[in-house]
């Protein structure tokens, strides 16, 4: 059959002909980076499996949640969820701050523990993230925990990595932890999947978690001249066989393609889909 008329059977065969389960990878905003020798922010939650049914006729919720926010020297703002029908993924908590809020916030996964020894990692959701390290003091230098990825716990100060995912049609990780600030030994580096750098004296302010990857932000190093790096927003995406109809209506604007066998639907931005 020439490549002409498969094309057009392969339409033929689609019209009309909605999937009835889809495969997603649902990522929550990563949480902030505390400041003032602080800990990371954790990851956004993850979740992803294969098989989940969806019907037709009525628009699906899709909700694309936004990076956690640096609050002043305090414990850095949690990740917003991240939503696909009943699928929610937990934002991740945000990072301890020396002397104000040094416990790690909980989340998908925990931020990290701020201050010298005082600050606990926040805990992770079972099934989406992990634990944020606890602060250390170690020979009186003061070290931020890291923020807990989806693949790990972090250890401080550096944040835990995060999975990887091929829904997209290509190997991507998700999910990294911030790394820890610190007073003056080394800052934590962020976790794969995106997680923010922390961050010495001498340079300041934590890394942002990159964008679209739920990865948390670094941890600042002193409260008068650092601030805790924003979460990475996070990402909705889907797929399923291309044998099936493409969705007859979507908002939010989500990426589109069709590539080995599949139709993938992208989200940056909160929006719907009407199979």
């Amino acid at each position: 059959m020439s490549g002409i008329l498969q094309s057009a059977f392969q339409n033929l065969r689609s019209f009309g002909n909605p999937t009835s389960t889809v495969e997603y990878l649902v990522i929550a905003g990563g949480g902030a980076g505390g400041g003032h020798y602080a800990g990371g922010g954790g990851a956004g939650g993850y979740k992803t499996a294969t098989g989940f049914s969806v019907s037709s006729g009525s628009p699906i919720t899709v909700t694309v949640g936004a990076g956690g926010a640096f609050v002043s020297a305090d414990r850095g703002g949690v990740g917003g969820n991240s939503v696909f029908s009943s699928i929610t993924s937990n934002g991740g908590g945000g990072g301890g701050a020396r002397g104000t809020t040094p416990a790690g916030g909980n989340g998908g996964s925990g931020g990290g523990g701020g201050g010298d020894t005082g600050g606990t990692g926040g805990t992770g959701i079972s099934g989406q993230g992990f634990k944020g390290a606890d602060s250390s003091d170690n020979g009186g230098s003061s070290q931020g925990g890291g923020g807990g990825g989806a693949s790990a716990a972090a250890t401080t100060p550096n944040g835990a990595n995060g999975l990887a995912s091929s829904i997209s049609g290509s190997s991507v990780t998700y999910a990294g932890g911030g790394g820890g600030g610190s007073r003056d030994a080394s800052a934590g580096s962020g976790g794969t999947g995106g997680g923010g750098a922390g961050q010495t004296a001498a340079a300041g302010d934590g890394t942002a978690g990159t964008a679209n990857t739920g990865g948390g932000g670094g941890g600042a190093s002193t409260s008068g001249s650092g601030n805790g790096g924003n979460g990475g927003s996070g990402i909705v995406i889907i797929r399923y066989s291309d044998t099936f109809s493409a969705a007859s209506a979507t908002t939010g604007s989500p990426t589109i393609t069709v590539a080995g066998g599949y139709r993938v639907y992208t989200w940056t931005s909160s929006g719907s889909i009407t199979f």
